[in-house]
């Protein structure tokens, strides 16, 4: 018997295509988001030191803005698969992967159309915001999966009522528990309404001794609070004020027109990052919406609670960043899927539109990538990447004009992009400078445990500790001034290098990347067939210094 058709029609297919499409993209360095380095030095810190509960930057200062467990998710990649650009995001990828079955068993939990739990999936592993958290080590993503596990339990509870398993009551106290490990108060506040939800929703209440089960609210308060205990042991009361500045005194505006602002903002960008889903149906959205609410008003209240509920806390944030609405996405994208297939299925015309367009981005992307690899040069098995892309990207032009249209003929070229772009981004950023600094290193005799000063952007700083491992101590200074004497060698940039004209002997480019800022003199290049020479002149380099005697 064929099971393909079931296989299909789950969660394994999105999930597949999430983790096949985008990996590629996720796990090396094509893009490094800056927040990244304070995870990643801390976790090569906490293996050179052995302590892994505290937390320290690159220049030696402790960092207690953000609880332990995005820091341990990095160490765990790092202990499991050595210290590289992808065991540092590989888990979050996962993460971001997991929370697709997540959103496919919640719209099961609603269970009035078998298409409600596909669409949902589609829906999820293509929201931009979603990818992009997935492909990054910070703490985004495991909130938005640890949410969504309590989101589940919620659902469940909200299905069955008082009479629910008490696998959903586990299922809210534990994914409270390590939401707030891992980003502190925004998972107590979704806690807090999800749980007085519960409690006076007019449709289907929960009695508050059902909540009150003891073994899973101890080992989630446990989970929860065990870190800030250990520190307050270890550091006192001190070690809160950095984590509050951070959690409220940072966050948190008083300005009623910004207020304001950030509310629209935030409204419009709950919507728009939707497309191109929300605009398959534009016409009938609102008695989409009606008929959706009707089917099970207990849990699409809640959903709908949740979101206005993310969206007010963000409003009230001094700097507004998208990825704060993470947490209730994917339940937004569950209100969307009943919306979407509440009355009549969407157009097919639609989706066959959406679909076209998004390959014919691919197509542009691709044709981009290929001039970008011929003229930079690449290795082979990127152009049978570029290949692959191609015949997959015909392949799903051509099942667009079949006269059905299930969610993955858009879900797909969605998905793509991410493939597309990380064959455009590769001769740009890979080697990127940890595994050039890397590559140098296996070929000289510097002493594991050396002493390395680092004089640059952090930023870059984080890629290259990440290429050295734990087995050499790098240490980020402001300037020169502060490397004390025993620190042999200095890794720097060009301005940096500048600065000690005069003070050192010899320097030695060992890092070089095109800098997209001069896009224009790297096309240039292409088309003259000059580019390693103008790579040198016009690319991001780093310097290795030996400051020890002759």
């Amino acid at each position: 018997m064929n099971k393909t058709p079931e296989w299909i029609n789950s969660y394994g297919f999105p999930m597949v295509a999430f983790l096949v499409l985008v990996g590629p993209f996720a796990l090396d360095f094509h893009l490094h988001y800056p927040d990244e380095m304070y995870y990643t030095d801390a976790a090569i810190r906490m293996m050179q030191n052995g302590d892994f509960l505290t937390t320290y930057l690159g220049n030696g200062e402790l960092r207690f803005k953000k609880p332990i467990l995005t820091y341990w998710f990095v160490l765990a990649g790092f202990k499991t698969l050595g210290v590289a650009a992808y065991s540092s995001r590989i888990l979050f990828l996962i993460c971001g992967a997991g929370i697709i079955p997540l959103v496919y068993h919640i719209a099961k939990l609603i269970g009035k159309t078998p298409k409600l739990p596909t669409w949902s999936a589609w829906i999820i592993a293509t929201h931009p915001i979603i990818i992009f958290s997935s492909t990054r080590s910070i703490p985004d993503i495991l909130l938005a999966f640890f949410m969504t596990l309590a989101a589940l339990g919620v659902t469940g509870l909200l299905k069955y009522g008082n009479n629910s398993p008490k696998k959903y009551l586990w299922f809210i106290y534990l994914g409270l528990a390590f939401a707030f490990e891992t980003k502190g108060l925004p998972a107590a506040a979704l806690g807090l309404v999800a749980i007085a939800y519960m409690l006076f929703n007019p449709w289907n209440r929960i009695k508050i001794t059902k909540l009150l089960y003891l073994p899973a609210i101890f080992i989630g308060l446990f989970i929860a609070l065990f870190w800030f205990v250990a520190m307050y042991l270890k550091f006192g009361p001190v070690y809160l004020d950095s984590f509050i500045e951070d959690q409220v005194g940072m966050r948190v505006g008083n300005r009623l027109l910004m207020i304001g602002k950030h509310f629209v903002f935030a409204v419009l960008l709950m919507v728009l990052l939707f497309i191109p889903w929300v605009g398959l149906r534009l016409k009938g959205i609102v008695s989409g919406f009606k008929a959706t609410f009707i089917q099970d008003k207990a849990i699409y209240g809640f959903a709908i609670i949740w979101i206005f509920s993310i969206i007010g806390m963000t409003a009230m944030v001094s700097t507004f960043y998208e990825r704060y609405l993470l947490p209730v996405t994917p339940m937004a994208s569950i209100l969307l899927a009943g919306i979407l297939i509440a009355q009549d299925p969407p157009s097919n015309k639609g989706m066959k539109i959406w679909a076209r367009i998004f390959l014919a981005i691919n197509w542009l992307i691709l044709a981009v990538a290929l001039f970008a690899h011929i003229g930079l040069g690449g290795p082979y098995w990127i152009y049978f990447q570029w290949l692959i892309a191609i015949i997959l990207s015909i392949y799903l032009w051509r099942k667009s004009s079949k006269l059905t249209t299930p969610p993955h003929t858009l879900g797909l070229p969605i998905l793509m992009l991410f493939l597309s772009i990380s064959i455009v981004t590769h001769p740009l950023s890979i080697p990127n400078q940890g595994r050039q600094v890397q590559s140098y290193f296996t070929n000289q005799p510097i002493p594991k445990n050396s002493n390395i000063a680092f004089l640059g952007n952090l930023h870059y700083a984080s890629k290259i500790r990440i290429g050295l491992g734990p087995e050499y101590r790098m240490k980020t200074f402001a300037s020169i001034d502060e490397v004390p004497d025993d620190y042999a060698y200095i890794i720097c940039d060009e301005p940096n290098l500048k600065k000690l004209e005069g003070r050192f002997q010899k320097s030695k480019i060992i890092s070089v990347n095109w800098d997209p800022k001069y896009i224009k003199e790297m096309i240039m290049a292409i088309i003259n067939g000059n580019t390693t020479e103008e790579k040198i002149k016009w690319g991001k380099k780093y310097y290795w210094i030996d400051r020890s005697p002759l």
